[in-house]
C-alpha cells in the first residue's frame, strides 16, 4: 500500500469518527442532554464493561472536566434518570457511578441498528482480518491519546 492509501484509511476513520459524533449530538438533542453527557454515559458503559470503578474523579479525568463541571454533569444525568450514585461496598467513602437500565435501553433504541450492522460486518471477516482491524483501531486510539 502507498502512503496515499494509508492516508485514505486514516481519513475514512476520521469520517467514521465524525459520524459517531454527529449521531451522539443527535441523541443528546433528542433526550435533552449536552453532547458531553453522552460521552460521559459512553465512558461509564466502558468502565462497567472493563470492571473499572467509576467515580466522579475518574469520570472528570476521562472527560477533561474540572470538579465543578463534573458535579454539574453528574447532577444533570442523575436528574434525567440516566445515572445512579451508590456507595462503594468496599470503601464507604467512595461513591460509584453507573448508567441506569432505562438509559441503556434508550441508547440501544437509537444506536442498536448501526452497531448491529457493524458487528454483522465484522462477522464476515476471518480471524486475521478482524485482528488487523482491532489492532489498527487500538493503535489509532493510542496515537490520539499519547501526550
Amino acid at each position: 500500500m502507498t502512503e496515499e492509501d494509508h492516508m485514505a484509511t486514516v481519513h475514512l476513520l476520521r469520517r467514521v469518527s465524525v459520524e459517531f459524533g454527529l449521531r451522539q449530538a443527535e441523541f443528546a438533542a433528542r433526550h435533552g442532554m449536552h453532547p458531553t453527557d453522552v460521552r460521559a454515559l459512553v465512558c461509564l458503559l466502558d468502565a462497567a464493561r472493563s470492571d473499572t470503578p467509576a467515580t466522579a474523579g475518574w469520570l472528570g479525568s476521562q472527560l477533561g472536566l474540572n470538579s465543578a463541571g463534573t458535579t454539574a454533569l453528574i447532577d444533570r444525568l442523575e436528574g434525567l434518570g440516566h445515572l445512579t450514585r451508590t456507595r462503594d461496598a468496599r470503601d464507604r467513602r467512595r461513591v460509584l457511578l453507573a448508567v441506569t437500565a432505562s438509559a441503556v435501553e434508550r441508547g440501544q433504541e437509537f444506536f442498536g441498528r448501526p452497531l448491529a450492522r457493524m458487528t454483522e460486518l465484522l462477522g464476515t471477516f476471518d480471524r486475521r482480518e478482524a485482528a488487523a482491524v482491532r489492532r489498527f483501531l487500538l493503535e489509532a486510539h493510542t496515537a490520539l491519546t499519547e501526550k
